[in-house]
């Protein structure tokens, strides 16, 4: 299929997808548009493993490059419009647990996953060597932004608890990206000197770094930029200008394309926002940028939902898989409630706080684009699968019940 055909059908099916959900599930429409897209892909597989209309559904489910389409296309669009609309202020009042969760909480579950998914896999007829089992524990440990952002729009979450967690999943893909770099590297080079603390210093500044310096200076051109005129319709380009053309700049650096529109949208949807823009130009970036979240975010949960299509010998690790699920929780409580005590946040959290984090952390696109973007090697459809059983567990169950733990929670 050419892309045009592609994406023809890509929102035909997102359509009435979207329909189905809002007329007769009423579910959040992220969780919705993966249920019902899910759903339809195991009726095909199990009801039409005879027709030729299931070798054509795969085609057109293969005619996705997921892990390129999300992260070289849409991510960046993604945290952009995810990130205008967080208040910098209170990001600032919060930044110390920010910091040490996204950090300390990436690395101590990287570490901690990778063990655990090295002694239980034996259980279940796998052997996984330590360091893909690490590379694992990379790509799963960070939350995805676009998965929380979504679903904290339904949850009801109290105002600085939204904010941390909104925060971390925001910031903490680029630690995570760095790890699993850096992890990957080490096996492609076959070399201990990728696994030195220069190597992984010299990475993380210039990812982390050049991403947060990149995404600043984009965003103070561009309110530059917007400050010096007042017309809507530049003013929207403007902004899109920004986020193709920085992303594709990082691409060149060698930075966090994802960490530079982060910065970029929180500093022209504060500062920009505050100083640059005229009330109708706050109102159409908004709407413009509104709508680009809503399709891209259809485009995206749909796209999970068909992933399975795709995915090879998914009915051999299932059980692996849902064993991973609760280490994965588990690991995520820990290294949320072992800050939490040590430096004493309970005096600035509810005691509950650890919990709420540990069920809104979902994983979602990312960690199976990540997945999908290993190069073949014998492991990776045992990885790709237990990954996509945990990204689909995280956003159909905690997803949906966020909320209903959230009112149960307060109401203790």
């Amino acid at each position: 299929m050419n892309i045009f055909v592609t994406l023809t059908w890509l929102i035909i099916f997102c359509s009435i997808f979207s329909y189905i959900n809002i007329k007769f599930l009423k579910l959040p429409n992220s969780i919705g548009l993966m249920l019902i897209a899910v759903f339809m892909s195991l009726c095909i597989l199990v009801l039409g493993r005879n027709y030729a209309e299931v070798a054509l559904f795969k085609e057109f489910v293969n005619s996705f490059n997921f892990s390129e389409f999300l992260l070289e296309y849409m991510l960046c669009f993604l945290l952009f419009a995810g990130s205008l609309h967080v208040d910098i202020q209170q990001l600032n009042q919060q930044r110390k647990p920010i910091i040490i969760f996204t950090i300390l909480g990436v690395i101590l579950a990287t570490l901690l996953i990778g063990y655990a998914l090295f002694w239980i896999a034996p259980l279940f007829g796998f052997k996984i060597p330590l360091v893909y089992c690490f590379l694992f524990g990379a790509l799963i440990s960070p939350t995805d932004p676009i998965a929380v952002l979504g679903i904290l729009k339904e949850a009801k979450v109290p105002k600085n608890e939204e904010v941390i967690i909104t925060g971390e999943s925001l910031f903490n893909d680029g630690v995570g990206v760095v790890v699993f770099l850096t992890i990957l590297h080490s096996l492609e080079g076959n070399s201990a000197e990728t696994l030195s603390f220069q190597a992984i210093w010299k990475t993380f500044l210039v990812e982390v770094g050049g991403g947060l310096l990149l995404g600043f200076m984009v965003g103070y051109l561009g309110n530059k930029l917007l400050k010096s005129i007042d017309h809507y319709q530049t003013e929207v380009m403007i902004t899109l200008a920004m986020v193709m053309g920085g992303y594709t700049l990082a691409k060149y650096l060698h930075t966090s394309g994802p960490l530079a529109m982060v910065v970029a949208g929180l500093y022209i949807g504060n500062i920009g926002r505050e100083v640059a823009m005229s009330d109708i130009t706050k109102q159409q970036v908004d709407t413009f940028w509104g709508l680009i979240d809503d399709l891209l975010n259809a485009f995206l949960f749909v796209l999970i939902g068909f992933a399975i299509v795709s995915i090879p010998n998914l009915e051999q690790h299932i059980f692996l898989g849902i064993s991973v699920v609760f280490i994965v929780l588990i690991i995520r409580y820990l290294s949320i409630i072992i800050p939490f005590k040590l430096l004493d946040f309970k005096k600035l959290l509810n005691r509950n706080f650890p919990l709420i984090m540990t069920w809104g952390g979902l994983r979602g696109g990312i960690s199976i684009a990540l997945a999908l973007s290993l190069p073949d090697f014998e492991y990776k459809p045992l990885i790709i699968s237990i990954t996509y059983i945990v990204v689909l567990f995280a956003v159909l169950v905690q997803g949906l019940s966020l909320g209903k733990l959230v009112k149960y929670l307060k109401e203790k």
